[in-house]
């Protein structure tokens, strides 16, 4: 839940404007009411020690361990000094390090056997975890002290339970409970969302008792209390926002496209070298039984990578085609939009030339429209989609400028990545006589809970099935920095595919040529400072760039080969010359950015190396691999890192090169960005709105609340008898987020 209207009183009046402006800008907590739904995101015990031997690197940590030795070191020729400062627990150690004038204060307040609880950013040294001068609160020596010492003590952590706050730089966890304590009395003005009888017959505690339980409990069983009960509030508002976009989509009207017989569609299957998998057909069923309806269908189409969403998803098209409608595609980039174009007419043929020589009797016209058309090209597809020539176009989101008109607007389907908002859908929706189907299509398969959570107002149709002929893909990480061979191995496996007439990828994560994004890479990712600060080192320098990397292997381990480039600040013409060529087979090699993520089908291509591979999502590289093995020949994909061992991006890799199960790898990225908000928000960089509800874990609640609001919504679907959740719901849904729940 976002925050409470009662509680909308700035930060800055309860705290100072100091804390406040850290909080805004580094946590996004601007009022009372988002501090106190700024939960602890664990709790510490008196003598229990935190476990450092799982502590992430890179990331702020709080621990709380144990002084175990101290020393004072000399460097620069006597010159400097440092302070070492080792920490232990009994599972691991961790290094505190303090420089210069800083070195006496923390000496003198931390000797070996004291305590203490410190914050920082945890990094290697050494090949040792470490902290550089963290702030730090000494919580004095076991038993030590007088006995009004210990009762004081007593009093602050016996028998407590410390909460430990999401913190950043400039505002660890403890100045965070401070903050608590100042708002904490407020909690009593918190308006309660749910409906009375909801909240008793689920047998929760009030709202304002658990916000007191979870940033103050006395007990394990107070936390429990107050978890589950803000857990069901973040999962209710939610669904309650979702169960009134699906209630307000059933009530509007739209024209059946029911399928006809001997049409474009039977002459298309006619013409397939090869029969639809047995999920093809199931979920074929699925959305030809919602084309035949009189409200517009709102389904989500996910499949893995390469199950063939294409194809069903023209067929939809084909059958709205044949019912006298037309059908508009829309995708989020240039290279994808040609790239659809040029596939789906060559898999209708001579279909897709309606009202031209060469055309079949059951045919329609298939037109391309993006910004960057010609203006003769333009004007032609324009005038054949208000005349009714073109029954399906492909597009950007040129689609939705106001001088596209069309006919007879039946089926949009809204492809891969793009955020569809709610004026973008109102802009397409006014082109049809009555709102049009919308289908959406995503190559990223998500778990249950998540469709349940971010496209909860769409009904869900899953291809989780290859078809016939689809080759595995063998991966592997290639620990550039550790292994420099390694590297050297993976350009020889290329030019062995490229000896067998195949062809290659090479994505990397920057265009290069002086781009805005970051300066120039140092370096060619093998011959870098080896030793104490890898991680540091491959995190500073720029990305790998397209327009370096390709010039480096041209003059080097790919010498002789052919190679070009394809980024996004290419000229469409070109970037569409290179693909074909590329589909032709005559590149050997195609250094790319992620243009080539989504809908790239060249079956020939069996190899691909992924340069900065750590730079890239879980899910994004697993988008990015499935563009080999598309053929009858192996796949391999090289996931190439300068990243450490030890580090988390190794193992993110490691998880992508040990399965090609894309519902499980999304439940890895899901899991690793729980912080992050699955509403889109993270994209913006403010703060999760799902803070306390984990939606990987928790599908029972999430199936549950689902449920209770689709009846509060069938019940009242103006809330008017829920007054407080109507509140909670238009604070958790402002502008943006709001759009979010209309984009798929």
């Amino acid at each position: 839940m976002e925050r409470v209207s009662a509680l909308d009183e700035p930060l800055k009046k309860s705290l100072g404007p100091a804390t406040a402006k850290v909080m805004g800008e580094q946590l996004g907590l601007h009022t009372v009411g988002d501090l106190l739904h700024h939960y602890p995101r664990r709790y510490e015990e008196r003598g229990q020690l935190t476990t450092l031997a799982d502590l992430p690197l890179d990331e702020d940590v709080t621990v709380v361990a144990q002084v175990a030795d101290s020393r004072i070191l000399t460097f620069n020729q006597g010159r400097g000094q440092r302070l070492e400062i080792t920490l232990t627990d009994g599972s691991g150690r961790l290094q505190l390090v303090f420089f210069g004038r800083g070195i006496h204060k923390p000496h003198k307040e931390l000797p070996p056997g004291s305590r203490g609880m410190f914050a920082g950013k945890v990094s290697v040294f050494n090949r040792k975890l470490q902290l550089a001068h963290p702030t730090y609160v000494p919580l004095g020596r076991e038993g030590a002290g007088s006995v009004a010492d210990a009762a004081s003590a007593v009093d602050d952590f016996a028998g407590k339970l410390i909460p430990i706050y999401p913190a950043c730089k400039g505002l660890e966890s403890w100045k965070i409970t401070k903050a608590v304590d100042a708002v904490l009395p407020r909690a009593v003005e918190a308006v309660d969302p749910l409906p009375p009888a909801l909240r008793e017959g689920r047998g929760f505690v009030p709202l304002p008792e658990a916000l007191l339980k979870v940033h103050r409990p006395d007990t394990k069983a107070d936390i429990e209390d107050a978890r589950q009960r803000l857990k069901w509030d973040e999962a209710f508002v939610l669904q309650v926002a979702l169960a009134r976009r699906r209630f307000a989509d059933a009530q509007l009207p739209a024209v059946a496209r029911e399928p006809v017989a001997d049409g474009v569609l039977d002459a298309f299957d006619a013409r397939l070298p090869f029969t639809l998998t047995d999920g093809q057909r199931k979920v074929t069923a699925e959305i030809f039984a919602d084309l035949a309806t009189e409200h517009p269908m709102h389904r989500l189409l996910q499949g893995e990578v390469g199950s063939g969403k294409t194809l069903v998803a023209l067929r939809a098209m084909l059958t709205v085609v044949d019912a006298g409608g037309q059908a508009a595609m829309l995708a989020p980039t240039e290279v994808l939009a040609q790239q659809h174009h040029r596939s789906i007419t060559e898999m209708m043929g001579e279909l897709a030339q309606g009202g031209m020589l060469g055309g079949a009797e059951h045919a329609t016209k298939v037109v391309l429209l993006t910004g960057s058309m010609g203006v003769a090209a333009r004007r032609q597809a324009l005038l054949d989609l208000v005349t009714g020539e073109a029954g399906i176009v492909i597009g950007t989101h040129a689609l939705i400028e106001d001088k596209v008109r069309f006919h007879d607007l039946g089926l949009v389907v809204v492809d891969e990545q793009h955020r569809f908002g709610v004026e973008q859908r109102d802009a397409l929706r006014s082109k049809g006589k009555q709102p049009p189907h919308l289908l959406v299509m995503t190559a990223t398969p998500i778990p249950r809970t998540v469709a349940m959570t971010v496209f909860g107002d769409l009904e869900t149709s899953v291809l989780d099935q290859l078809p016939a002929g689809r080759s595995p893909i063998a991966s592997h990480v290639v620990p550039a920095q550790d292994k420099p061979h390694f590297l050297a191995r993976a350009w020889e496996r290329v030019r062995e595919e490229v000896g067998k007439g195949h062809q290659a990828y090479v994505v990397c994560p920057r265009i290069g040529d002086d781009d805005d994004d970051a300066g120039k890479p140092g370096g060619n990712g093998k011959t870098r400072k080896a030793g104490k600060a890898a991680a540091e080192e491959a995190e500073k320098r720029p990305p790998l760039a397209v327009v370096e990397v390709a010039e480096q292997l041209t003059k080097g381990p790919l010498a002789g080969l052919r190679i070009e480039v394809l980024h996004g600040r290419m000229q469409p013409d070109d970037k569409d010359t290179v693909m074909r060529r590329f589909a032709a087979g005559e590149v050997d090699v195609l250094v790319a950015t992620t243009v080539i993520e989504v809908g790239v089908n060249v079956p020939n291509a069996t190899a691909m190396v992924i340069m900065d591979a750590d730079r890239f999502g879980v899910s994004q590289l697993h988008q990015l691999r499935g563009r080999v093995g598309r053929g009858s020949a192996p796949g391999l994909c090289l996931l190439v890192t300068d990243m450490p061992e030890a580090s988390p991006a190794r193992a993110r890799l490691r998880a992508v090169a040990d399965t090609l199960d894309g519902f499980e790898l999304s439940r890895i990225d899901l899991e690793q960005r729980r912080e992050g908000d699955v509403l889109g928000q993270a994209q913006s960089g403010a703060r999760s709105s799902l803070r306390m509800l984990a939606v990987i874990d928790d599908e029972e609640v999430i199936a549950a609340a689902r449920e209770e609001a689709t009846a509060v919504v069938a019940r009242d679907p103006e809330l008017t008898d829920s007054p407080e959740l109507r509140t909670a719901l238009e604070a958790l849904l402002d502008t943006e987020r709001e759009q979010f729940l209309d984009k798929g």
